[in-house]
């Protein structure tokens, strides 16, 4: 039994507003790095901790926590659409062991997920379904959202849950750093993206182009320094990955809510997914693993603080 634990930005942007090209071949040959290091490991089961951006989930029902026991990407941006390999067996036993640990957690029976579960699956795994996947939804974009610290219990109940398996199981967590792309508050909503907010599964293909044009418009005036958005913030990325890399769990169960959206932006929330990785490898392994910051670069084209980094065990191939 090993675990390897690969934590991620992801963005969709690429492709639509890049850098400079040096940026994007550095970028890709860190993605490239894991992927080989994922192929090497080869996982008889993944655990992928991740968001959505109103994609699958939405405000008639908004859960802070679900997860999926048949999960379909939508295909936006450049994903693919279609399956995720989930077991269904495993994730509901997995839905069982959560909520016996004292955690609300909703079950989806009809998972769709975004850019958020399918860009890692597409980029470090190799595609949406080569590996059995258990996908686990955070909430990290409608408020109220869940703290830090119930990320972790979250993540904590999901790594005993794997401990038990004995499977050689990779741990995944898709999100952030840094970031604010221009995902609309109901509070401040017009009726019409209020409707959108609340009841806006399968849109149309002409409605999709349209909402993505303007996450790519967004962009570029971003990258230009003409926009409002809440700016990136390097050092508070830093601070965060640095925490998880000594796994400073008091620390990071003081991280406040309106905090992280003061300092890091609305979005930055996404973080959850790589506390909630981290602490399902700490449960999984007995805190017998270690962490290392692969990469980070503050990318203001793809809106966000981009970075990487990877936990392993003594069993797991020799990586960092």
């Amino acid at each position: 039994m090993s675990f390897l634990l690969q934590c991620l930005s992801h963005t969709p942007l690429k492709g639509y507003v890049d850098p400079l090209p040096d940026v994007v071949e550095e970028a890709g040959r860190v993605v490239a790095t894991l992927r080989a290091e994922v192929e090497a490991f080869d996982p008889e089961l993944v655990f992928l901790f991740a968001p959505d951006h109103y994609n699958g989930f939405f405000l008639d029902a908004m859960p802070q926590l679900c997860i999926g026991t048949s999960a379909t990407s939508v295909g936006d941006y450049m994903t693919s659409p279609g399956p995720l390999d989930v077991p269904r067996d495993i994730a509901e036993a997995c839905a069982q062991h959560v909520v016996a640990a004292d955690i609300d957690l909703a079950i989806s029976y009809r998972m769709q997920v975004d850019h958020g579960f399918a860009q890692p699956l597409e980029e470090i795994c190799g595609s949406l379904a080569r590996y059995p996947v258990i996908p686990l939804f955070i909430n990290s974009v409608a408020p109220p959202v869940i703290s830090f610290r119930r990320a972790r219990q979250f993540g904590e109940a999901v790594g005993e849950f794997a401990r038990k398996l004995g499977k050689r199981t990779l741990i995944i967590g898709s999100g952030g750093l840094s970031h604010n792309p221009p995902v609309p508050q109901i509070a401040t909503a017009v009726p019409e993206v209020a409707e959108r907010l609340i009841a806006g599964r399968n849109p149309t293909p002409d409605a999709r182009a349209a909402r993505q044009q303007r996450t790519i418009d967004a962009a570029t005036l971003f990258a230009g320094g003409s926009s409002p958005l809440h700016p990136l913030n390097p050092q508070w990325d830093q601070a965060f990955m640095a925490n998880l890399a000594c796994q400073d769990w008091t620390a990071l169960d003081a991280y406040g809510n309106a905090a992280i959206t003061e300092a890091a932006g609305a979005s930055a929330h996404e973080v959850k997914t790589w506390v909630a990785a981290n602490a399902a490898m700490n449960a999984a392994t007995g805190g017998h693993y270690q962490v290392q910051s692969r990469y980070y670069r503050a990318i203001p084209e793809w809106i966000a603080g981009f970075a990487a980094l990877t936990g392993v065990t003594a069993q797991a191939p020799s990586i960092i």
